[in-house]
């Protein structure tokens, strides 16, 4: 009402101010002018505020016939606001009547919602991780909007949404059953996307191209295993793809994933090598030196055993084979006394045991030093270890497992070695001691056949 009033004077005044003629003074010549000049506008100054006056009492009635209308739709605006809020209490009171009255009706329905709610986001979970997800996009995002929709109070599921959450989960028991193939975009190694057609193996594996497949998370796209697990699993997958109504093996992880990503984390025979060290490939490099050592013994021995059974086979002696060359002592010296023929004899045996045990004993070494630098190398990678302990404590078991894992590789890399060359050199041994043990014999029979010929 105050601001209805406070317009109308304010709206009296400038129209009176606004009709006021507006006079130019002229320039005074002198004083007296000046003073004449004052004296007339201060007269004329009151004859307009007289006439102000008039004017404001004249429209004193409309003022007050504004002021009457405010007023009245003051009074209007009060009764209207009372009405309001008797209908806002009398809402409150039915709105919990009806409230009291549905939570009895629904009895046990409450608790059928809460599982459906609890169902519906479980399996919204699980869906998001499944590979069949991949091939029927856009299930799981449904059974999220269901029971976020659930988890209000005053919204309910109708019977088609009930159902669609047991046609979700009845598709996914019959799609993990099922071998399909379909087309997909695929996310290679390097990064670039490629439309290729790829087989699911249930919900536990996805191969394409020969290749498993990964679920990147939080999507229904798949993407090639930056690091693929053996060949003997690869070959499978290959194998997989190919075949039409046949069955195949198939390396299958039924984590869905898990195993599959544990199983390339793990380091290849490559990788193990290179955890060894520096001493782990000199290991390596004596191993690799007796095996060739060893292999030219073998097929020396075997070389010259054959030529000493074929020398025993014959009469005349023949210079390519340590037995002939020991039977020729006794055409050489055919006069001399068995004593001496005996010390010819010895000292022509003597001179073939070189040649026919030759770098043996370097293989024995090899043997008996390989596992001794394993130990060393272990040593030396506990010291680190236990260092790195020192300085970033025990509280990462990883950082422990680690080291130790490497040191021991070396000793692995030791033995590996020490074994095959021990049985190379006893297998070795045992052939040079078979030749060196025929020579003796045949030395032994000449002499005596020798002696009974003096006798």
């Amino acid at each position: 009402m105050m601001k209805h009033l406070l317009g109308a004077v304010a709206l009296l005044l400038s129209t009176s101010l606004a009709a006021a003629p507006i006079v130019s003074p002229q320039e005074p010549i002198n004083l007296d002018q000046l003073l004449q000049q004052l004296q007339q506008g201060q007269f004329s100054q009151s004859k307009e505020n007289q006439e102000r006056e008039a004017r404001f009492q004249a429209q004193a009635d409309q003022q007050a016939q504004i002021l009457r209308e405010a007023i009245a739709k003051r009074d209007q605006l009060e009764r209207l606001s009372e009405q309001l809020e008797t209908n806002f209490e009398q809402n409150e009171v039915a709105l919990a009547n009806l409230t009291d009255t549905l939570t009895q009706r629904m009895g046990s329905l409450r608790e059928l919602f809460g599982v459906l709610q609890q169902v519906a986001g479980d399996a919204s979970s699980k869906l998001q991780s499944s590979y069949v997800s991949v091939e029927y996009p856009g299930r799981s995002d449904q059974l999220a909007d269901l029971a976020q929709k659930m988890g209000s109070a005053s919204k309910l599921a109708s019977i088609e949404e009930i159902e669609s959450v047991w046609l979700a989960l009845l598709q996914e028991m019959t799609e993990t059953g099922k071998v399909s193939q379909f087309e997909t975009s695929v996310t290679l190694a390097n990064g670039e996307k490629v439309v290729k057609p790829v087989v699911r193996v249930g919900a536990f594996n996805m191969v394409a191209d020969g290749k498993y497949l990964e679920l990147v998370p939080g999507t229904d796209t798949v993407a090639e295993l930056v690091r693929q697990p053996a060949a003997r699993y690869l070959s499978s997958a290959e194998q997989l793809q190919r075949a039409q109504q046949n069955p195949v093996t198939f390396g299958l992880d039924p984590t869905g994933g898990a195993i599959l990503g544990l199983l390339v984390q793990a380091p290849d025979l490559q990788e193990r090598i290179d955890q060894g060290g520096t001493v782990g490939y000199i290991i390596l490099a004596l191993g690799a030196i007796g095996l060739l050592i060893a292999l030219e013994r073998f097929v020396t021995l075997t070389l010259v055993g054959g030529k000493v059974k074929r020398q025993l086979k014959q009469s005349a002696p023949q210079q390519d084979n340590p037995l002939g060359r020991v039977m020729a002592v006794q055409q050489k010296y055919p006069e001399v006394d068995t004593e001496t023929l005996e010390l010819k004899l010895s000292e022509a045996i003597l001179r073939e045991i070189p040649k026919i045990s030759r770098n043996l004993t370097f293989i024995k070494i090899i043997s008996v030093v390989a596992p001794l630098m394993g130990l060393l190398g272990t040593v030396t990678g506990m010291i680190n270890t236990f260092q790195a302990i020192t300085l970033f404590g025990t509280g990462d078991p990883k950082l422990m497992a680690g080291g130790i894992s490497q040191a021991l590789v070396t000793t692995v890399l030791g033995l590996v070695v020490a074994i095959p060359m021990t049985l190379l050199f006893a297998t070795l041994n045992t052939r040079s001691r078979n030749i060196v043990h025929v020579l003796q014999e045949q030395a032994s029979g000449i002499i005596a056949e020798r002696s009974e010929r003096g006798q």
